[in-house]
């Protein structure tokens, strides 16, 4: 679904919010819509706003200096093992 990325790279992954940044409104959504001509489907308009919603979740969780990136696979229990044992021949 290219043109739905399309759209809300069109519109805006985010909106200003007090003094951050916040998902864009479904007021952006529809003035975008009349502006361009375009009806996007009930569906289309509701998937392009849990994406904003989930775009800024996820920048806010990035803030944190042990974030994993989002395309990573979580940790596993013998990945966790070997880094400490690797830390181990490090430090002593």
């Amino acid at each position: 679904m290219p043109h739905v990325v399309e759209r809300l790279m069109e519109i805006g992954l985010t909106e200003p919010a007090g003094m951050g940044i916040g998902p864009i409104s479904w007021r952006s959504i529809a003035d975008w819509q009349q502006a361009t001509g375009i009806e996007l489907s009930r569906w289309e308009v509701r998937l392009l706003r849990q994406l904003s919603v989930e775009y800024v979740a996820e920048q806010h969780r990035a803030e944190s200096e042990t974030c994993p990136p989002p395309w990573r696979a979580e940790v596993t229990q013998r990945e966790r093992e070997i880094g400490e044992q690797q830390l181990r021949m490090v430090l002593g």
